[in-house]
């Protein structure tokens, strides 16, 4: 019998004082060796954990196996059963705290590297045009509707579209892909992969339809004439400010907005493209999660000299992923934790000069499970910025809402569902995603997904 082997292999990627330069992927991916290597540290447990932590079921140990043995194609066919998304999952999903947080090698060194390995067989599919897609059922005569092509959405399409469901998918963008096309940016989830992951679902018999701005082109109501069902997979669209003075100025933005300009719009490839991005030099960067440090990685690479990461609790809170705020370390993000910014200041012009701050310390934990930041009175400073980027969080635009009577939401204008099912308060109509939950993560999205296309097709199927 081997020895249990506790040591991950690392993740091969560009060096940081390249990457700052380019937008290309900074994680460069497995060899077929190193794999291999990995995927044999697997116990093959009786009882998997892992499955247990993953949203969606996927057969973890399962195809793991395969990619031991170097069947690398039944391996991606094991993930595609329960995962239409394997290529953005094995990038941009917290595994850290799924699937791999239940690794039973984690107790006493690395757990598995699960979501490496399901990136590896994406990758090598699309690398070797093996994929295909599977045989289709006849249609069973019932039609849905998906609102959103995110993950949500591209998960329930392609659910649906395996059990005889004539799909479609309607898109406010002009681009498919949601949160996957204008949110996460090129260094972190290239756009070829994701226009990938979009085809294949395609190659399932969804259409696509985009431009189409349901609440506008067509009302909830209206597509129901038209549809047996309505999955709302609209996203969290809706940016938060911190309202304070000075958000008005020049050189504002909110992450949606400058991280859409950069990855739906191309904006870092201007003036290759027609969407302008204006070169600042010291930028601030509020929050202290995964899109603050998009954000903030994206400032540099668009030439940024100085980058700030500011965030009122400490590194032990912060909620981005070990591995970002690492890169984004790596890269030369500076981190002001402990600060809080209560006033932005302009110049003659209306352009942003300054922001003032104040320095905050920790009190016992709020509902959280954080400390709660206390400000520290007269602690108050400033810091020379010409621009911010302000990434504390998001909520469902309200035109979906606003546009359904009957529809019931919840404090912050997500949609009220039942947690088991999705179905939302109006007859034939379900909900999941960002839509519901606020900016969350893509594999969460696709489990609530998931559900919601068991809940459609048992719904339906009875009316049969």
């Amino acid at each position: 019998m081997s020895p249990v082997d506790y040591i991950r292999r690392p993740m091969p990627k560009q060096e940081p004082f390249e990457r700052v330069r380019n937008f290309d992927e900074v994680a460069l991916g497995y060899p077929a060796d190193v794999a291999r290597e990995e995927a044999s540290r697997c116990l093959a447990c009786k009882k998997p954990g892992c499955v247990d932590g993953c949203p969606v079921g996927i057969d973890i140990p399962g195809f793991i196996n395969c990619v031991a043995e170097g069947d690398f194609a039944m391996g991606i066919r094991k993930i595609k059963e329960t995962n239409a998304l394997p290529a953005v999952c094995g990038r941009v999903c917290p595994q850290e705290e799924q699937c791999e947080k239940n690794c039973v090698l984690g107790k006493k060194g690395d757990p598995v590297g699960i979501g490496r390995l399901e990136r590896f067989l994406a990758d090598w599919e699309a690398e070797k045009g093996a994929g295909e897609a599977p045989p289709l059922p006849p249609l069973n005569g019932k039609a849905v509707a998906v609102i959103g092509s995110g993950p949500a959405g591209i998960t329930v399409a392609a659910d649906l579209a395996l059990r005889g469901y004539e799909m479609t998918m309607f898109e406010a963008l002009h681009e498919a892909g949601g949160v996957l096309t204008y949110g996460i940016p090129e260094f972190r989830l290239p756009k070829a992969i994701v226009r990938r992951e979009v085809e294949y679902v395609r190659s399932l018999g969804v259409r696509l339809r985009l431009n189409f701005v349901v609440g506008k082109t067509r009302t909830i109501d209206s597509l129901l004439d038209s549809f047996d069902a309505i999955f709302v997979a609209a996203g969290a669209g809706l940016p938060w400010f911190l309202e304070i003075p000075g958000e008005n100025l020049n050189g504002v933005y909110s992450a949606n907005e400058y991280l859409t300009r950069c990855n739906l719009m191309r904006g870092f490839r201007f003036p290759a493209v027609d969407t302008p991005l204006k070169r600042s030099a010291r930028v601030a960067v509020f929050g202290g999660g995964n899109v603050a440090m998009d954000s903030a990685r994206t400032a540099l690479r668009l030439g940024a000299d100085e980058v700030h990461i500011v965030y009122r609790r400490s590194r032990e809170e912060l909620p981005a992923r070990a591995e970002e705020a690492e890169n984004a370390e790596e890269e030369g993000v500076i981190f002001d934790f402990l600060t809080l910014p209560v006033r932005l200041i302009g110049d003659e012009r209306g352009w942003l000069a300054e922001i003032e701050c104040r320095r905050m310390e920790l009190g016992e934990p709020d509902a959280s499970g954080r400390r709660r930041p206390i400000e520290i009175p007269g602690s108050e400073f400033s810091m020379s910025m010409d621009a911010s980027v302000c990434a504390i969080g998001n909520s469902p635009n309200p035109l979906i809402p606003m546009s359904t009577p009957g529809l019931d939401v919840g404090k912050r204008g997500n949609i009220v569902v039942e947690e088991e099912t999705g179905q939302t308060s109006r007859e034939r109509v379900w909900a999941g995603g960002d839509v519901v939950t606020g900016a969350a993560t893509v594999i969460s999205a696709m489990g609530a997904g998931r559900k919601a296309a068991r809940s459609i097709d048992q719904t339906l199927f009875a009316r049969r």
